[in-house]
């Protein structure tokens, strides 16, 4: 009797192993049919919104930025509550089986989830943006002056791409050593924060070129680079690469 009980427990201890040490999931959109029409409607509106802004943003870069940030967020945190499994529901944990004795997370735990994780993705996104901001200058970005247009950029990109990862992994430092050395499986949030991040890099090409051109100014290449790499990469990361990894 002793033999069988010893057995059964190691048996749950490997279980329970095997569970810690799991690969990273791939983050599916919620199935309804409102969460798939506004998975679809919100790189188009996001473009929009840029595509409207473009002209002020080429004239006043900073006031620009900081009018459309709150815009940003408002896009963002819809897209969130609309298509994304918030971080501790079953949605985002599909392949995840309950251990014995585990309850069940309730139908109203996720919904009361939800702007909890939103607020925190965000201060999260706001608190990693100057790191982004140091990321632009050691690439090139100007270190003494055009601070503020560097710091709005980084954090239009901090929330475009870090606040869906934020929303739907939440802090776990496995998800983001996964995310951090690329080696997380595709999705739309991981799309997103790719497209995003490589947008901004080819966005900076056009700087240096000798067209003269009110556009090429810092940082109006750049933004414009963010938002068409997040789009792009959200859209392919979440169909065709979905599920795969680097």
């Amino acid at each position: 009797m002793s033999s069988s009980t010893q057995n059964a427990r190691q048996a749950q201890e490997a279980l329970d192993s095997n569970h810690s040490q799991s690969p990273l999931q791939p983050i599916r959109t919620n199935p309804s049919p409102v969460s798939q029409a506004a998975r679809h409607i919100h790189p188009v509106l996001l473009l929009a919104v840029f595509a409207f802004g473009f002209d002020s943003l080429v004239s006043d870069p900073i006031s620009s930025m900081r009018s459309a940030l709150p815009i940003a967020i408002v896009v963002q945190a819809a897209y969130a509550f609309l298509c994304l499994p918030v971080i501790g529901s079953q949605a985002s944990k599909a392949s995840r089986k309950p251990r014995p004795g585990e309850k069940k997370t309730g139908a109203d735990g996720p919904r009361s989830n939800m702007f909890v994780a939103a607020f925190l993705s965000l201060l999260l996104s706001i608190f990693i943006s100057p790191l982004f901001h140091v990321a632009m200058v050691l690439c090139g970005a100007p270190m003494l002056t055009h601070i503020p247009h560097t710091f709005l950029c980084a954090l239009h990109l901090s929330i475009l791409t870090l606040f869906p990862v934020f929303y739907v992994r939440g802090s776990e430092s496995p998800s983001w050593l996964a995310v951090s050395s690329f080696r997380a499986p595709f999705d739309e949030t991981f799309g997103g924060l790719v497209g995003g991040v490589v947008g901004a890099w080819l966005g900076a090409f056009p700087i240096p070129l000798d067209w003269d051109r009110e556009w090429q100014k810092w940082p109006v290449p750049i933004l414009c680079g963010v938002y068409a790499g997040y789009v792009v990469g959200k859209v392919i990361g979440g169909s065709l690469v979905f599920g795969k990894k680097f």
